[in-house]
C-alpha cells in the first residue's frame, strides 16, 4: 500500500455575498418583532469584523439541510431570516470516501475532523484509523469545548466530535467514549442508552460521567438552574426525542446555556450546534415537519449571531452534512411566507449544500469548497496551525 502525505491547498477567493432578495432593508434587531404588514422585508447582513483572529468557533450543522430548505427558511420568515445576516456564504461538496451521496456518520466526520471516509464511520479513516475532531483539538489547546443536538447525543454528527468506531450504530462503544471525552458542556437525548439495564455489556456510561464531576440534568428547568461548569443534560430518554413545535426549546435554550459556560474560558471555546431533525422531516417527506424544524433553526441562529455580533471575536459557520429528500420548491407566496414542496427521494441526494460564516475569516467561506475543507479554515481563522497526518491508501 503506498503512502501519501495528504495537504490542503487554501485558495483565496472573492468574497461572495449571502444570498437574498433586494427589498426593504431591516435592522438585525427588528427580527424579533412580527411581520404583519404582508409586505416583504429583508434583514440587512451584519457587518463582517475585519482584521481580527477568531478566538470562539460556533460550527452549526443543519442536519439534511440543501438550498431549498434554507431558502424555504428565508420565504416562511417573510424576509426576516436570520440567514440574511451573514455576509458570506459558498458551497460545500459533500460526497464520502466510497459513495457519492454520503451519510451522516461520513459527512459529520468530514466537517469536525478535516478527513474524508466511509459511509457508516465516525470519526476513523476508511482504514479505521482514529482522527480527532475539533472539539477535541480545542480542548488540547486549553479552550473549553461542548455540543448542543436535537437528536440524541450517541447520533452520528454529534458522536463524530468524540468517539472512534467503524459503524454509527454501536451505541455502547460510543456512549462509553462520550463519557470519557472531557468536553465541558454535552446536551441532547438518548438518556436510555447510558443506563446498564438497557445495555448488552452492563457499563453505566452515566455513573462514569458522576465520577467525573459532571452535574447531569434531565429537563430544561434543571439545566436553566444548573450553576456547574462542567454539565450534561438528557432531555429525553429515547433516541428519538420529541419533534419541533411539540418539544420544548431544546436548541434556543441550550445553546444559551453552552454559551454561558463555555464563554467563561479566557483562552476561548469551540461549539458544535446541529439542527438534527431537519434531516427527519426531510426523510419523512414532510414539509410542515421539516419547516418547523427550520424555524426552530432560525431562532437558534438569533442567538448565535446576536452572541457574536456583541462579542466580535468569535467565527461562526453554517453548513450541512448533506442534504436529504431532493427538496424542491415548486411554488408558493412570497408574501404570505408561503412555500409549495416536492420531495423526489426519502433519502440523501449528493448536491452540493450552503455554507455561511460571518466573524474573523468568514470571507474564505465564499464559493465551492470540499467539507473537508471547512475545518483548516476554521483552524487559519484562529492562527492555528491545522496539522494533517499520513494516510495509507
Amino acid at each position: 500500500m503506498k503512502k501519501h502525505i495528504v495537504f490542503f491547498a487554501l485558495v483565496s477567493m472573492m468574497a461572495m455575498p449571502a444570498m437574498g432578495q433586494k427589498g426593504l432593508k431591516a435592522s438585525a434587531d427588528t427580527f424579533q418583532e412580527s411581520n404583519t404588514t404582508g409586505e416583504w422585508f429583508e434583514i440587512a447582513a451584519s457587518p463582517a469584523p475585519q482584521g481580527k483572529k477568531a478566538k470562539n468557533i460556533i460550527f452549526i450543522i443543519g442536519d439534511g439541510m440543501g438550498t431549498a430548505q434554507v431558502y424555504s427558511s428565508v420565504v416562511a420568515q417573510r424576509g426576516l431570516s436570520n440567514f440574511l445576516r451573514f455576509p458570506f456564504s459558498g458551497f460545500s461538496r459533500t460526497y464520502s470516501h466510497n459513495k457519492y451521496t454520503t451519510d451522516s456518520g461520513a459527512g459529520g466526520t468530514a466537517l469536525v475532523t478535516g478527513y474524508k471516509t466511509d459511509n457508516r464511520h465516525i470519526g476513523v479513516l476508511h482504514d479505521n484509523t482514529p482522527v480527532p475532531s475539533f472539539l477535541k483539538l480545542a480542548k488540547d489547546m486549553g479552550m473549553s469545548a461542548g455540543f448542543v443536538v436535537t437528536s440524541s447525543v450517541l447520533d452520528a454528527t454529534p458522536a463524530s466530535t468524540y468517539a472512534h468506531v467503524p459503524d454509527r450504530k454501536m451505541y455502547d462503544s460510543i456512549s462509553l467514549q462520550m463519557s470519557q471525552c472531557g468536553y465541558d458542556v454535552m446536551i441532547g437525548g438518548g438518556l436510555g442508552n447510558f443506563r446498564p439495564e438497557n445495555r448488552k455489556d452492563g457499563y453505566a456510561p452515566l455513573d462514569t460521567l458522576l465520577k467525573r464531576g459532571y452535574e447531569i440534568t434531565y429537563s430544561l428547568e434543571e439545566m436553566k438552574k444548573s450553576k456547574s461548569t462542567k454539565l450534561v443534560t438528557f432531555f429525553c430518554e429515547n433516541y428519538y426525542g420529541p419533534i419541533a413545535p411539540g418539544r420544548d426549546p431544546v436548541l434556543v435554550e441550550g445553546t444559551k446555556k453552552a454559551l454561558e459556560i463555555l464563554g467563561k474560558n479566557p483562552k476561548g471555546f469551540a461549539m458544535l450546534i446541529e439542527g438534527s431533525q431537519i434531516d427527519w422531516g426531510c426523510h419523512n417527506n414532510d414539509a410542515a415537519y421539516m419547516e418547523a424544524e427550520m424555524a426552530d433553526f432560525e431562532q437558534m441562529l438569533k442567538v448565535v449571531l446576536d452572541f457574536a455580533e456583541q462579542d466580535g471575536n468569535t467565527l461562526v459557520v453554517v453548513t450541512a452534512d448533506h442534504e436529504t429528500g431532493g427538496l424542491v420548491l415548486t411554488g408558493g407566496d412570497i408574501k404570505k411566507g408561503k412555500n409549495e414542496c416536492k420531495f423526489i427521494t426519502d433519502g440523501h441526494s449528493g448536491v452540493m449544500v450552503p455554507v455561511f460564516a460571518y466573524g474573523p475569516g468568514a470571507e474564505t467561506f465564499s464559493g465551492i469548497q470540499n467539507n473537508i475543507d471547512i475545518m483548516p479554515k476554521v483552524f487559519k481563522a484562529m492562527g492555528k496551525k491545522f496539522s494533517r497526518i499520513d494516510i495509507e491508501e
